[in-house]
């Protein structure tokens, strides 16, 4: 009798971790159906954390799920907790994504299989900014000069590196200080640090709210410098910030890289399906800046990792892959 006592609590544990797993979504081939949706965004002082309570309010509105939008580190922050499973949606940059996958650079020991796209929504302009009365003109004059170029093992702080190397320039050649964009604004008011990369799209809150407080410019990228970084980088274009942004009184040429929102890859279909339905049928009624660029159709430019099956599925019934 105790035997049989012993195997019967045996194999009601086994049960009981069986369910579990499948509960978690962890068993092979288990896919996740949450009702309440976890969406990363970004810091406080980027596009990312303001535009992606938007959508998140377009997608509950007009879905069966609840999705909350959440402040975080941004893009490589977002891939690493998107594949460990405590997030379920997340902005990132297309480059970030790009080595996740591959598992280069920051992923290089932990490249991630746990994320696939939804698409991609609009530029990501790299702004190196400056007050308007600093000596730095160019991208070679930040040289010796007390330089943030974002916080550490983020996407912003790839695209610094890349930029510096195609002008003959490493983070050696300057003073690095790794802080989140709203430090960077708040040191660059103190007269505490001499520059800035912020790779956001613009307008950015961050330099808005230093430039409401005192005169900025954006360094530019010349155009050869901007051919040659995207030779070697290929998700890199060629971008323009207008006449006007932040009070500047002439366009300023930069590059930029993609920003796209991108899933957990044990997500059911119907879920992704259901959420990327809800967002692109209902775009127009973001009223962020970044919303007028943002549409299915261009959705799938320069995605480069895989698409979720559900994202894939509506794609194809637009008539768009």
């Amino acid at each position: 009798m105790k035997k049989l006592s012993l195997t019967f609590v045996l194999m009601l544990a086994f049960t009981l971790v069986l369910a579990g797993c499948n509960e978690l979504g962890g068993g092979d081939g288990a896919e996740a159906d949450p009702e309440e949706v976890s969406m990363l965004t970004g810091g406080t002082g980027g596009t990312y954390f303001p535009l992606g309570g938007e959508i998140a309010e377009v997608m509950s509105k007009n879905s069966e799920k609840s999705v909350s939008a959440q402040a975080s580190g941004a893009s490589v922050e977002n891939i690493q907790t998107l594949q460990d499973g405590d997030a379920d949606l997340a902005f990132t940059q297309t480059d970030i994504a790009s080595y996740a996958v591959e598992g280069k650079l920051m992923f290089e020991d932990s490249a991630a299989d746990n994320v696939q796209a939804i698409g991609t929504l609009y530029p990501e302009t790299i702004q190196i900014v400056v007050l308007k009365d600093s000596d730095i003109k160019s991208v070679e004059d930040l040289k010796g000069k007390k330089v943030s170029i974002g916080d550490v093992g983020s996407g912003t702080a790839e695209n610094a590196k890349q930029i510096l190397e195609v002008h003959g320039i490493s983070t050696d050649d300057i003073e690095v200080q790794n802080l989140p964009f709203d430090e960077s604004a708040e040191l660059l008011q103190d007269g505490d640090l001499d520059a800035a990369f912020i790779t956001s799209g613009a307008p950015t809150g961050a330099i808005e709210g230093l430039a409401a407080l005192k005169p900025v410019r954006i360094v530019p990228i010349e155009d050869d410098k901007a051919k040659e970084l995207s030779e070697k980088y290929p998700y890199y274009a060629q971008d323009t910030i207008p006449s006007g942004t932040y009070q500047l009184e002439e366009e300023v040429n930069t590059v930029a890289v993609l920003a796209m929102l991108v899933a957990r890859k044990d997500l059911s279909e119907d879920a992704v399906y259901n959420l990327t339905k809800a967002f692109f049928d209902n775009v127009g009624n973001i009223k962020h800046a970044k919303g007028e660029k943002i549409s299915a159709e261009n959705a799938l430019n320069g995605v480069g990792i895989d698409l979720h099956p559900g994202a894939e599925k509506y794609y194809k019934e637009k008539g768009l892959k």
